[in-house]
C-alpha cells in the first residue's frame, strides 16, 4: 500500500527553504532514489516554481553526475501542483490540481502502490492537520539560517511521531524518518 511521505529540507533552526541547505552528491543521490521510487510528488506554487530550476539542468547538464541524474528524476516524476493563482503549468510532467487535496490524494493512492511524496511546507502542514501523512522525512542541514520560514508554523493539531530511522550524510546533513503514532 502506498504511503504519503512528507519530505523536506530544513535547517538546524527549523527553517524550511530548499535554497538554505547544502546539497552535495550524496543528498542528490538520496533524493533521486526517493523520487524514482514514487508515484508522484505534490507541490504548492512556490515550491513548484523553485523546482522548475531543474528543467534547465536537464536541457544543459552540469557535468556533475548526481546533480544531473537528480534533475532527470525530477523532470520525469509526475507533479501535482496546488495553487490558487496559477492558471496553467508548462512542465510536461506537471498538472494543476483541479480538486481539493483530499480528493486528489485519494485518487492517486487508488492508482498505484508506489509512495506519494509531498514536497511543500504548506501541503505537509495541511495533510498533517488532516491526519494523512504516513511518514515525515526531515533532512536537517548543518546550517543556522536565522530569520526564515519555520516548517511547522501555524500547525494547529498535535501529532506525536516515533523515530523510525536516520540516515547520516558525509557533509553533516541527517535525514530523520518519523512515523505518526497511532491512537
Amino acid at each position: 500500500m502506498s504511503k504519503v511521505i512528507g519530505a523536506i529540507n530544513m535547517t538546524i533552526d527549523g527553517n524550511c527553504d530548499h535554497r538554505a541547505g547544502i546539497p552535495d552528491e550524496e543528498i542528490h543521490q538520496h533524493y533521486e532514489e526517493l523520487i524514482r521510487g514514487a508515484e508522484a510528488i505534490l507541490y504548492g506554487r512556490i515550491t513548484y516554481q523553485l523546482m522548475e530550476f531543474w528543467r534547465e539542468i536537464v536541457r544543459k547538464p552540469t557535468g556533475e553526475k548526481a546533480m544531473d541524474d537528480f534533475a532527470i528524476a525530477m523532470d520525469n516524476i509526475p507533479k501535482l501542483v496546488f495553487s490558487n493563482t496559477l492558471t496553467e503549468v508548462d512542465w510536461e510532467s506537471a498538472r494543476l490540481a483541479s480538486r481539493g487535496i483530499e480528493e486528489e490524494l485519494s485518487e492517486l493512492k487508488q492508482q498505484s502502490a508506489k509512495d506519494i511524496l509531498v514536497g511543500s511546507r504548506s501541503l505537509i502542514i495541511g495533510l498533517m492537520e488532516l491526519g494523512l501523512i504516513d511518514e515525515l522525512q526531515l533532512c536537517i542541514h548543518p546550517v543556522v539560517d536565522g530569520p526564515g520560514l519555520p516548517l511547522f508554523q501555524n500547525l494547529n493539531k498535535r501529532t506525536v511521531f516515533k523515530l523510525a530511522g536516520t540516515k547520516v550524510f558525509g557533509g553533516g546533513a541527517v535525514v530523520h524518518y518519523y512515523q505518526p503514532e497511532k491512537g
